[in-house]
C-alpha cells in the first residue's frame, strides 16, 4: 500500500525520535493486528531494492544470533 497505513503513526514517532531518514517499524500483535510501515524524507534516494536488502540482511543477522543464542542454551 502507498500512502499513509494502520502503523504509520507509530513509523513517524521512531523516525522523529530517532531523526532519520528513514524508518521501517515491523508490528506483530498489536492493537490493530500486523502490520509494517516504511517511511522516507522527501531527500531520500532509497530504492525499494535497496530497503529489501537491508531487511534481507537484517533478517540473516537475526538468523545467525538466533543460532548464537541456542549455543548458549543448556
Amino acid at each position: 500500500m502507498i500512502g499513509p497505513g494502520k502503523y504509520d503513526d507509530a513509523c513517524t514517532a521512531a523516525r522523529v525520535i530517532a531523526n532519520a531518514e528513514v524508518a521501517i517499524v515491523l508490528i506483530l500483535n498489536g492493537d490493530k493486528g500486523n502490520g509494517f510501515s516504511v517511511q522516507g524524507s522527501l531527500h531520500t534516494h532509497l530504492t525499494v531494492e535497496e530497503i529489501a536488502g537491508y531487511l534481507e540482511r537484517i533478517a540473516a543477522e537475526m538468523r545467525r544470533d538466533a543460532v548464537r543464542l541456542q549455543e548458549r542454551l543448556p
